[in-house]
């Protein structure tokens, strides 16, 4: 059922060293770069004018750190469905790097060996998305690049593959919502408060 005035923000987690080279993230716990760390603090001048009903983190530490450091510290709370896809045998690699393992791959169609596969992400993502909706008021969400896609085509009711048509950048700032009674993406990979942002 539609609720007009609802909204979900997503914020992927600020700069590590990992997202500036391209490796994939899922499960390695890895911290801010300085510059990460200050386009988080960045985050707040648009988030503080907001009120959320509920703040809810991935459980790694990068995206905890981006919470705090917007000023959601006190109230944010781990939900481990917001954590990034599990890559696997992938994890660590750049996309060239796994190009030369397994020509043609395609994360969206294939998945990771020893990880999870686009299914099992996208159940994650009705997960987190049934509880915003069952929840009164605006939600915050403090997740990652891929998993953040994949609640967009989720949201959007379209094949979990499409997930790969949505572009994010570290540290943005997404909003989904209706119009009438049609579920909506607001806002995406909003970077505009931040300077030297990637």
């Amino acid at each position: 059922m539609a609720q007009p005035n609802k909204h979900i923000w997503i914020v992927r987690h600020a700069e590590t060293e990992w997202s500036v080279n391209g490796r994939h993230t899922g499960r390695t716990d890895i911290g801010l770069t300085a510059e990460g760390e200050a386009k988080a603090r960045g985050l707040e001048s648009i988030l503080s004018r907001e009120r959320f009903e509920q703040v809810l983190t991935s459980p790694a530490s990068r995206s905890i750190e981006t919470a705090r450091l917007a000023g959601f510290g006190e109230r944010v709370q781990v939900d481990a469905d917001l954590s990034e896809w599990d890559y696997g045998d992938y994890e660590g690699l750049r996309s060239a790097e796994i190009d030369a393992l397994r020509p043609h791959w395609d994360l969206w169609r294939d998945g990771c060996p020893g990880g999870e596969s686009i299914e099992a992400v996208a159940r994650r993502a009705w997960r987190v998305l049934g509880r915003c909706l069952t929840t009164n008021g605006d939600t915050l969400l403090f997740s990652h690049g891929h998993f953040s896609r994949m609640l967009a085509a989720t949201w959007l009711e379209l094949p979990p593959s499409r997930g790969r048509s949505f572009g994010l950048k570290a540290g943005s700032i997404s909003v989904f919502g209706y119009e009438h009674a049609n579920r909506v993406i607001w806002q995406w990979d909003r970077v505009d408060s931040i300077e030297g942002r990637r």
